[in-house]
């Protein structure tokens, strides 16, 4: 079963430190009883939580991606409502379970468990078009890069138009269309008819040794070849390149709505679901953030493939929030809010 599970006031609390004299954001955070009371509650994000890592296995990675959005959650709402981070600017919707009915999901072969991840699709999809059509930002963490596909396909229809993504990634994500996994979300998008979902994809930070030939084919002169750009990250190992190249691709996503991805697999020593030892810091990330939050039209922000163990769950909880807040605050100081 894959369900919806709308946050409470309780259940909030429950995760909130309070503190005398202080004010946590949990305290002042937004909440809404369903869907349908999105347009009317207040707030411009609506951050909510994906708790599946199916299409991580079906694609043959590791598991744990599930476990990211109860690391953010417990960070997120502890830190301080001051004048940097506002509650009233925050919908907490929830998070989306996913409960399939097999018992031994590691024993399935592949392509079964992409038909779970199809109706994972349909129901991101359409929480993620309501969210859009109530004229808020959805902010969406944890899960696997699967999950982008109904990000877009649900951000594309709410808003009746094909959208440009950029894609911090080791990986392109354009693997072959043959069953659904987290390899294959922005192939699958552009699999549809006319590109009515992605119109560009910007793939930042792709790294050379994790990228097959068929794609880098298909995108220097085959079906890919105008609507898919790469910036390799052996080519921007130093900061400087890594500024000058970002500045590059910004100047070109101020045109159509953007939609913003976020692969943890892509930020050095990251506890994701194919941990690399080499790609951004944390710090560029958030500069990456900062930046994409002025410009004229981010559709939505979604981390994914974050794999917190038990070790590790306050860090990288911490690492999220800090993402998602420097996107916020930003959007927020340059949209006026």
């Amino acid at each position: 079963m894959i369900q919806l599970h709308i946050a409470t006031r309780d259940l909030i609390r429950t995760c909130t430190s309070v503190r005398e004299g202080e004010t946590k954001l949990g305290e002042t955070v937004q909440i809404c009883d369903s869907l349908d009371d999105m347009a009317t509650t207040s707030g411009t994000f609506v951050v909510f939580g994906i708790c599946e890592d199916i299409g991580v296995q079906a694609n043959y990675g590791k598991p744990g991606a599930r476990k990211a959005w109860d690391s953010f959650l417990t960070t997120f709402v502890n830190i301080q409502e001051n004048k940097f981070n506002k509650g009233a600017d925050i919908i907490l919707l929830g998070h989306i379970s996913v409960s399939p009915d097999i018992k031994d999901i590691a024993q399935e072969p592949a392509d079964s468990l992409g038909t779970i991840v199809n109706r994972i699709d349909s129901k991101v999809a359409a929480v993620v078009q309501r969210i859009i059509e109530s004229g808020k930002i959805p902010i969406i963490i944890g899960g696997g890069h699967n999950n982008a596909y109904g990000i877009i396909k649900g951000t594309a229809s709410a808003l009746k138009k094909p959208i440009d993504i950029i894609n911090f990634d080791a990986h392109t994500d354009l693997r072959s269309t043959d069953y659904r996994h987290s390899g294959n979300g922005f192939s699958y998008a552009f699999k549809q008819e006319k590109n009515a979902y992605l119109n560009h994809y910007t793939v930042f930070g792709l790294h050379e040794n994790y990228t097959p030939q068929y794609i880098l084919d298909a995108i220097e002169g085959g079906s890919y070849k105008d609507s898919v750009s790469l910036f390799l990250m052996e080519d921007m190992l130093l900061e400087a390149a890594q500024v000058s190249q970002f500045t590059k691709v910004k100047s070109t996503l101020s045109k159509k709505s953007l939609g913003i991805e976020v692969d943890c697999d892509s930020i050095a020593h990251f506890s994701s679901s194919a941990q690399s030892s080499t790609g951004f810091s944390l710090e560029m990330m958030r500069y990456y953030l900062t930046e994409l939050a002025q410009l004229p039209l981010p559709a939505y922000l979604h981390i994914c493939e974050a794999s917190p163990s038990k070790k590790n769950k306050s860090q990288i909880g911490k690492a999220l929030t800090y993402l998602v807040t420097d996107f916020i605050r930003n959007y927020r100081e340059h949209h006026s809010i």
